[in-house]
């Protein structure tokens, strides 16, 4: 027996409302009894945390002492399907329960399956959870095959999402990178039923990489945000100048020189406002000099390095802890680039932009997640920007001998500027559909605004009895609920003060939900076509890191 799944045209990464589609691979040695076949397509987001060691409170605490691992576990992304029997009931619902096994004849069997890849997490939906598995359907798939009811399909129990801490937002990318603490994963399953005692399920997996597609961009405008700081180079000390006149200069020159006014700059770091970086391109930034007083003296740039932070915040349960990652995105040191277009003007409000051919052409690591926030799980950007500035000629191999009447001893300094919130985009376009009909529901006026009239409760099965004060004609048919109190024939099914619960007799039958608008929308939407590199998981494959809770 092998048993794999193949996916059909997979690309690097699947993004929102792709469709995920293949096949279940079957080879058989012999024939086998088999009651039916289920594949699921799963996403998860786990965290695990230890709990702090308390020196102050030594009574035992509930769950574990210090020492003990609790973990959180999301079902980002739960969609099942039955590819063996086919029928046209909604398993997904947990409703369908048949005792039928097929023999499968030994030979090479394929079953196809197709998914839809939804924009929204699912474990923030209450409906949906609570039709899965324990609350919508005991037992899971199949839970009648075979004796006793054993051999059916595990289904997730969608009750225990109900106790945990939920956001709803754009399905998390891919994300791996802290052994032990915190993890995305995605994956397809299959798992094929074997009725009968002492006869286990086969199962298979096969994980893949998912990248969201970006919200939608505001649009482009004029304004920049920044980081600036000014600086102040301190004027030459008059005895540094005597002591060097012995070799290269004479006391005339040092005091000329004592008389230059030092230079007085402002320096800004600015992005596009909002400060939107997108993946594996490069950074937008402008760096902009601006005097300060009227000096004429120049500044050269030596140094310069651009580094990206990456915090990512893990919540496992009401445990906090932050992870700080950073990515050197542009580092170069023994520069002597001049920052100043024009040093002898005397206008304060000219402002000069250094070249960026340093940066302009170096994207950002292919190892950079887009911003995400999930259930127990952040990520957020910080860019940070150290510069290296110099008065006068930067020195050069030389060294101390270096300095002359034409280039004095230079002073450096070290200027840092911080982007204290970045957002990262993964850059796959959401098709024109959705832009087309986000721009529309935004257009459309709320429901405060209409003048809706507000709607009637619910009529119960019982109508209230008739009281003295109402009247009625002649000619007028009495209501069925008052003719039957009246003659005090009829008793109400249940207790008014106790309505019915689920799955109690007699109670009303509700209709499924009706999908929810991003549902309505991926159905006929098209999934987008570009996609960026990104390796931001090593190995999709390989088996969790996150320990159970112990």
């Amino acid at each position: 027996m092998s048993i794999r799944i193949a996916l059909e045209n997979a690309p690097e990464f699947y993004t929102n409302l792709d469709s995920v589609t293949g096949r279940v691979v079957l080879h058989l040695s012999r024939p086998e009894q088999v009651g039916g076949i289920v594949v699921k397509l799963e996403g998860e987001s786990k965290t695990a945390l230890g709990l702090p060691q308390a020196y102050d409170d030594r009574a035992p605490r509930p769950g574990g002492g210090p020492g003990s691992i609790a973990s959180e576990n999301h079902k980002i992304l739960y969609r099942v399907a039955q590819v063996f029997p086919t029928y046209d009931e909604d398993l997904a619902g947990g409703s369908s329960s048949y005792s039928q096994s097929y023999i499968l004849q030994g030979g090479h069997h394929e079953f196809p399956f197709t998914f839809k890849l939804p924009i929204n997490n699912a474990c923030s939906d209450p409906v949906a959870m609570s039709k899965i598995g324990g609350i919508g359907g005991l037992g899971g798939f199949g839970a009648g095959i075979g004796p006793f009811g054993l051999g059916g399909a595990r289904v997730m129990d969608g009750s225990k999402q109900l106790f945990l801490q939920h956001v709803t937002k754009t399905l998390p990318p891919s994300f791996t990178g802290f052994p032990r603490q915190a993890e995305v994963r995605y994956y397809v399953k299959v798992t094929i039923q074997r009725p009968g005692f002492l006869k286990e399920n086969w199962r298979y997996q096969i994980g893949f990489k998912f990248m969201p597609i970006e919200p939608p961009r505001p649009p482009a405008t004029t304004q920049e945000a920044f980081a600036r700081r000014p600086f102040t180079f301190k004027p030459r000390a008059q005895g540094l100048q005597k002591k060097s006149s012995l070799f290269f200069s004479s006391k005339d020159d040092a005091a000329a020189d004592s008389a230059v006014l030092p230079p007085s700059i402002e320096l800004s770091a600015r992005l596009p406002h909002p400060p939107i970086l997108t993946c594996n391109q490069p950074i937008p930034l402008r760096l902009i000099a601006k005097k300060l007083v009227p000096s004429h003296e120049q500044v050269f740039l030596t140094s310069i390095q651009i580094e990206l932070v990456g915090k990512t915040i893990v919540r496992c349960h009401e445990l906090f802890n932050t992870e700080t990652s950073k990515w050197v995105v542009v580092t170069q040191t023994g520069l002597s680039v001049p920052i100043l277009g024009d040093p002898a003007s005397e206008d304060l409000s000219l402002e000069s932009v250094i070249p960026d051919d340093l940066w302009r052409n170096i994207p950002l690591p292919n190892t950079v997640a887009p911003s995400f926030a999930a259930c127990n799980l952040q990520r957020h950007y910080e860019l940070d920007i150290q510069l290296g500035l110099c008065w006068g000629k930067p020195p050069s191999s030389r060294g101390f001998l270096s300095s002359s009447k034409e280039n004095p001893a230079p002073q450096s300094i070290f200027l840092p500027l911080h982007f204290s919130k970045i957002q990262i985009y993964s850059g796959i376009a959401p098709p024109p559909q959705l832009l087309a009909a986000l721009r529309a529901q935004a257009n459309r006026p709320g429901a405060a605004t209409l003048s809706v009239p507000p709607r009637l409760p619910p009529r119960t099965a019982q109508s209230a009895p008739v009281t003295p004060t109402q009247q009625y004609r002649p000619g007028q048919q009495r209501p069925p609920a008052a003719a039957a109190t009246a003659a005090g024939s009829q008793a109400p099914q249940y207790d008014p003060l106790y309505p019915p619960q689920i799955g109690t007799p007699g109670a009303a039958v509700f209709d499924e939900a009706p999908p929810s608008y991003d549902e309505a929308l991926a159905a006929g939407a098209s999934g987008p076509e570009e996609r960026p590199a990104y390796s931001g998981v090593t190995n999709e494959n390989a088996p969790s890191q996150i320990p159970e809770k112990s």
